[in-house]
């Protein structure tokens, strides 16, 4: 929802920054990497030694940047192929890592039931799927928009959930997972459905090579 909806609130900041960005040299591309690079170092340096608020912060800082990569692009004249491809690629590591290293901490720190294990590993694997259903669905000419939960309440439920857990707030990363799991669900339902019913859902396609 926030993917549709927030990105027109947040270009008053990230615009300026990006034009900087630009003025200073960098490439969309060179943005998209590091800020993968920078958030997977900080939740799998920060997260399993117990520093959980300052995870949360930093890595909200940082994959921000996957608003200032797009916005690059677009303010220098549009976006590649290859660009669009690197972006969607590292979103999904820094998401693996993320809630890798949450399952990781929930077993080895928090010693969580193995129900809410199970929710983190839920969320884990739909919030892929979620990404997957998009690409694949516009790969075929159907167009996904929207969800339930997208990659921007994905973060921001979850870091918050760890954040407010660092603070001692009792049962927030409980409470996070579980929304983020059932919700994440929701939204693979919401986009094959989609699927379902838009008119390119029924055409046949090409058997692949070897069929």
């Amino acid at each position: 929802m926030l993917s549709v909806h927030g990105r027109k609130p947040a270009a008053v900041i990230v615009e300026p920054i990006a034009r900087t960005f630009l003025k200073l040299g960098l490439s969309p591309n060179v943005v998209t990497v590091a800020g993968t690079v920078i958030s997977c170092a900080i939740i799998l340096t920060l997260v399993p030694t117990g520093h959980l608020f300052l995870a949360a912060v930093l890595s909200g800082l940082f994959t921000a940047f996957d608003m200032l990569d797009g916005t690059m692009a677009r303010l220098r004249g549009g976006g590649t192929v290859f660009g669009a491809t690197l972006d969607a690629s590292c979103d999904r590591v820094t998401d693996g890592v993320l809630f890798s290293v949450i399952v990781w901490w929930l077993i080895y720190r928090y010693e969580a039931s193995q129900a809410l294990v199970a929710a983190a590993f839920t969320t884990l694997v739909a919030s892929q799927v979620i990404s997957y259903v998009k690409a694949r669905a516009e790969a075929g000419g159907i167009k996904i928009i929207g969800g339930l939960i997208e990659r921007p309440e994905r973060l921001i439920i979850g870091l918050t959930g760890l954040g407010l857990t660092g603070l001692g707030v009792p049962y927030a990363i409980d409470v996070a997972l579980w929304v983020l799991a059932v919700g994440s669900v929701v939204t693979v339902v919401q986009r094959l459905m989609k699927a379902s019913h838009d008119p390119h859902g029924t055409e046949f396609i090409t058997a692949p090579p070897g069929a």
